[in-house]
């Protein structure tokens, strides 16, 4: 009875585990193949064009020495070392931008008039390219490091800003006349209604946020820090190894995709409806 019962139980595991794989190979499938394409064509693309006679010197693009120079890049603690300082300052600059944008949008949003008076400007300031603003970032900071974390927020802020601001537009007026005959007034309805409900739109918005600071981020490393990926291109580029700094930029590549991965995750597990608990 005993065996009968322990061959149940593995047959189970086995089933189990079974579908769990089944799951996650349906979830990836597509996204593997994409990035086996995309492997696919970078190979015969620089396959076709580096190995022209005149442009040997620049067979570093290859994914052969490419792969290669990644390899001995995971293996030096200065590469790890730019990594953690890239990703400071990506932390830094989003988690100011935030505490600045996220407010502002719920305020923007639920208040007509100030949206009316505010869109104009953030329209503007929206349009206006952030590496741009490097002599001003340069004028107004004595450190490059602070100069990065302004460009940064730049860059995001109006994103966070505006998309925050959405969200509370979208919520269900009818959800703020039933409140307010229920004697609410706007800071208990911006605590129970504006803020629960706009949740998934700022996670959205920080994401969004998060790639664009990671697009910014190379060419304001180029200002003078010493460390950070941006650092490492700029200095392959000056001493004209080019596999390592296509490496660089594969890295760059790998760490964005995770990081938009994660916050993913992080954007589904806060993301509900109300007519759920409805």
């Amino acid at each position: 009875m005993k065996s009968i019962e322990k061959n149940f139980q593995d047959r189970a595991v086995q089933v189990g585990l079974s579908s769990f794989f089944t799951r996650v190979w349906s979830g990836w499938k597509y996204e593997l193949a994409g990035l086996v394409l995309f492997a696919c064509a970078w190979a015969v693309i620089t396959q076709v064009i580096f190995t022209r006679p005149g442009l040997s010197h620049f067979k570093g693009f290859l994914p052969g020495p490419t792969l290669t120079a990644m390899a001995d890049a995971f293996q030096n603690s200065r590469f790890w070392m730019s990594v953690f300082a890239s990703l400071r300052r990506i932390v830094v600059g989003i988690a100011i931008s935030a505490v600045i944008g996220l407010p502002l949008g719920i305020l923007i949003g639920f208040f007509t008039r100030l949206r009316k008076l505010t869109y104009s400007p953030i329209q503007f300031v929206r349009m206006i390219s952030p590496l741009s603003w490097m002599p001003i970032a340069l004028l107004l900071f004595t450190s490059f490091e602070s100069a990065v974390h302004f460009l940064i927020v730049m860059a995001t802020i109006c994103p966070i800003i505006l998309n925050t601001a959405i969200g509370v537009m979208d919520i269900n007026p009818q959800w703020i006349k039933m409140a307010l005959n229920q004697g609410a007034n706007n800071v208990q309805l911006i605590q129970t209604i504006v803020i629960p409900y706009s949740i998934p739109h700022m996670m959205t918005s920080i994401r969004l946020a998060l790639g664009i600071a990671w697009i910014v981020l190379v060419p304001a490393e180029f200002l003078g820090v010493s460390s950070g990926l941006g650092y490492l291109i700029n200095d392959a580029r000056d001493t004209m190894e080019y596999d390592k700094l296509m490496a660089v930029i594969i890295a760059i590549g790998m760490l964005g995709f995770i990081l938009d991965k994660v916050f993913q995750k992080l954007q589904h597990r806060f993301s509900w409806s109300w007519t759920d608990d409805v």
